[in-house]
């Protein structure tokens, strides 16, 4: 099946969570037992990325390593053509469609096209919306932050996002933010579009899960919390019971 027939078939029946691990910081040894305890939580999917750092050595070995561990689908999330991976199932090819930058809005999608094609990975078409504080990947895209109390404005660039034939949103506040993405912008972007929507950043406790699920998103992201904590298993187990509940 694949990965993005999974995504959709999953989602008609409850929520999904995914869980972000970025290869920078730390061995892949020690990424793939983070995804083994991340699986035992029930997340179902594990991305792999992060805004700066990456190289393709680090990202193909933990890959590799994730892979023997666990059987879940294994999703880049790529910061540039550059760490782009023939041992992931599938990798979003997304565009940060509020950068001010064109090489985070093409540029980048224009120069790993054809090794996508030659690594026969699986993209997912994706728009990539950064949401107030944006954090470091709002610094590095070059992003004009979409503000908290302009929902609309995230409206309008998750429909444009649809209606260019992308398969999937995404509205991101940026790893460690301290608050995730508004409840009321997620509504308000659910409302409108037709398409999975992806919620990510500041998502640490069960609760702010639980309110960004209910409001409307289909898949919780979560990130920084594995590297905070010592029980993994228990601290996400209690973040995907709360989405799925």
């Amino acid at each position: 099946m694949k990965v993005m027939e999974y995504i959709e078939k999953k989602i008609r029946s409850e929520k999904m969570h995914m869980t972000l691990i970025d290869p920078d910081d730390q061995s892949p040894e020690e990424a793939a037992r983070i995804a083994k305890e991340a699986k035992n939580a029930g997340t179902d999917v594990i991305m792999i990325g992060g805004s700066t750092g990456i190289t393709k050595e680090s990202m193909d070995a933990t890959i590799k390593e994730i892979k023997k561990s666990v059987n879940l689908p294994v999703i880049i999330f790529p910061n540039s053509a550059s760490v782009l991976s023939p041992y992931a199932d599938a990798l979003y090819f997304m565009s940060l469609l509020n950068s001010e930058s064109v090489e985070m809005v093409i540029g980048q999608q224009v120069k790993g096209a054809i090794y996508v094609k030659k690594m026969n990975l699986e993209p997912l078409p994706m728009g990539y919306i950064i949401v107030e504080p944006g954090m470091t990947v709002g610094k590095v895209g070059r992003a004009k932050l979409i503000k908290r109390s302009s929902p609309q404005d995230a409206v309008a660039y998750a429909l444009a996002a649809q209606y260019l034939g992308m398969k999937l949103v995404y509205l991101e506040a940026g790893s460690g933010a301290p608050e995730p993405v508004p409840p009321e912008m997620v509504s308000m972007v659910k409302r409108e579009i037709d398409i999975p929507l992806i919620v990510g950043g500041g998502i640490r406790e069960a609760e702010k899960a639980r309110e960004i699920a209910r409001a409307g998103a289909d898949i919780i992201v979560t990130g920084t919390i594995v590297e905070l904590v010592d029980d993994i298993e228990e601290a996400l187990g209690k973040i995907v019971s709360a989405i799925k509940d």
